[in-house]
């Protein structure tokens, strides 16, 4: 039998560069080529010449390759159909809705029977609840969430795609829209929203908040009275509460935070101003606020230092407060009457000093020196500290402990001018100057700490609820004030002070938590209510000295001012 020579040489195959491609491979193929093994697996017929055999060979090869591309071209045509399908299929996916500048007619108000106004809470710090960024957020008018943006790309945009909540609110502008068309709302019916937002009253509205009594309702038909609303405590920021509850009712500094524009100013300034309006505002969808927004920036600025998590004293926290917020307002470090903050509390007080000599006796060690120096010196000052006299250690006759109680007259003596006190080697007296402040604020110190233990001090302080007289603790100045005229002082706020024991597992055993209140005057109606936290109820006038007084504020009558002018 004949072998069958090679078609390549080896020489050949073996230094070629590569081998050739499928499709050349396909059209040079041997004549006895079958797509199945490379040969033909037919039978050759016995008798048949090797001419006949070439040819039956060559015309199963060429009906097999005939077969072979027209199945090539069958499976190309089906994937091409198959990509331009998933083609289609992926351009529907991502292919956003058509974007409106209006809504189709007839259908203005398209979603607005969906807006929930129930759960709409906008007193929380406006961050999208997605990056937490604070920066274009929108607040979905339907679940109450934040969103940032409302562009294709967005969160709100995919919220509305996802949820099918198509209504939102921009946080800053105030503007609705609807998405993901994306045209604004015109409609008046969602007015009450943006007021809840931001509510912004007109000058003769704020000047009638302390001449008219008005009630209001919430959503849920509860009645309230505009500034006398509770607010949230989230965790220990009683402190906190009461402080600012105490600040609103303080009508210059609320009226300039209600009606001036203040959208150029700190973040702190904004935020305590939205949080005045929200305390006074007559359109409340609820009766409380939530002060969560303003105590965040609080936090930051103070380095945590006053915070919702730990309770804090409340006039650390004032200090603090008025005097950032005088900074804030740009007032001046050094001059005086520079913010509204100085012009309210402000004032001025004398300070004379002089050296303890070791001659002095334990009697005299108080008493001014004729012959020694005296120091006079001038120092401004927001809040005045008055001490209470010691508390007594031992109980009474019948094993009571005896709660002893002292007029505010008595402790305000300390700024008579007669009256010395001493700090370390150096014996003071002080003395009020001419003007008074608008606002008084009274510091009552009860609580004292040491090295070894913390004292709280639980005189009971009486006063008048009108008609305080300061003149007596103020030098005379006949060109500003006429001498031996009275000087009228009301109470406007008073924080209280309550130790309530809770029991402890610890080795002490039972623990002392402090709880605040405060008390604030409804002018419209001459009446006193009593404010902690979300609570809020009416308090007899003959009952407020009963309380631990702590921090009050009284205010000057503007008849002193026009008997002054005379």
């Amino acid at each position: 039998m004949a072998k069958r020579h090679a078609e390549d040489s080896l020489e050949e195959t073996f230094f070629s560069d590569s081998p050739a491609s499928k499709k050349a491979r396909v059209d040079h193929h041997p004549k006895n080529y079958s797509p199945l093994n490379g040969y033909s697996l037919s039978p050759v017929a016995p008798g048949s010449t090797n001419g006949q055999q070439h040819r039956a060979d060559g015309d199963i090869g060429n009906e097999e390759q005939a077969a072979a591309e027209s199945r090539k071209e069958e499976s190309n045509s089906t994937a091409s159909r198959a990509s331009s399908v998933e083609l289609e299929e992926d351009k529907s996916a991502f292919a956003a809705p058509a974007r409106q500048t209006a809504p189709l007619e007839g259908y203005n108000d398209l979603y607005l029977d969906t807006v929930n106004r129930s759960v709409l809470d906008f007193d929380f710090e406006k961050l999208c609840s997605v990056t937490l960024s604070n920066i274009n957020v929108y607040a979905c008018l339907i679940c109450g969430k934040y969103y940032q943006g409302r562009g294709p790309r967005s969160h709100a945009y995919f919220h509305a795609l996802e949820v099918g909540h198509h209504v939102y609110v921009n946080m800053q502008t105030k503007r609705v829209y609807v998405l993901p068309e994306g045209y604004e709302v015109k409609s008046k019916s969602l007015d009450d929203i943006k007021f809840v937002v931001d509510p912004q009253l007109s000058r003769d509205e704020v000047a009638k908040l302390d001449k008219e009594a008005k009630d209001a309702w919430d959503l849920s038909g509860k009645k309230y009275r505009p500034g006398f609303v509770g607010m949230n405590n989230i965790k220990e920021n009683d402190y906190f509460n009461v402080t600012i509850q105490a600040l609103a009712h303080i009508s210059p500094l609320r009226n300039f935070l209600m009606l001036e524009n203040l959208s150029q100013k700190s973040e702190i300034v904004q935020r305590f101003s939205v949080l005045i309006r929200k305390i006074w505002n007559t359109r409340a969808f609820k009766i409380h606020v939530s002060p969560h927004e303003l105590l965040q920036q609080i936090s930051r600025q103070s380095n945590k230092r006053f915070d919702l998590l730990h309770q804090s004293d409340p006039v650390d926290f004032l200090s603090w407060f008025l005097n950032n917020l005088h900074l804030a307002l740009g007032g001046s470090k050094t001059k005086p009457g520079t913010s509204i903050v100085h012009r309210v509390f402000q004032g001025k007080l004398k300070v004379e000093s002089q050296q303890i000599t070791a001659k002095a006796d334990a009697g005299d060690r108080l008493r001014f020196e004729e012959a020694a120096e005296v120091l006079v010196d001038t120092i401004r000052y927001l809040m005045l500290t008055l001490d209470l006299p010691a508390a007594p250690l031992f109980q009474d006759e019948l094993d009571r402990n005896i709660i002893p109680q002292v007029p505010l007259t008595s402790i305000l003596s300390k700024y008579d001018g007669l009256r010395s006190q001493e700090h370390l080697n150096t014996r003071k007296r002080y003395r009020l100057l001419h003007p008074l402040p608008p606002y008084l604020l009274f510091h009552i110190k009860r609580f004292s700490k040491n090295k070894f233990v913390s004292e709280h001090n639980p005189t009971i302080v009486t006063f008048p609820v009108r008609s305080l007289d300061m003149s007596p603790y103020v030098e005379p100045n006949p060109f500003i004030h006429p001498p031996g005229e009275p000087i009228w002082y009301d109470l406007v706020a008073n924080v209280t002070h309550e130790a309530v024991r809770t029991r402890d597992d610890s080795v002490e055993g039972e623990a002392e938590r402090k709880v605040w209140r405060v008390q604030v005057r409804d002018r419209a109606r001459d009446e006193w209510l009593e404010v902690q936290d979300l609570f809020v109820e009416r308090v007899a006038t003959e009952t407020l000295f009963t309380k631990e007084s702590y921090l009050m504020v009284w205010e000057r009558r503007k008849e002193a001012k026009v008997r002054s002018g005379r």
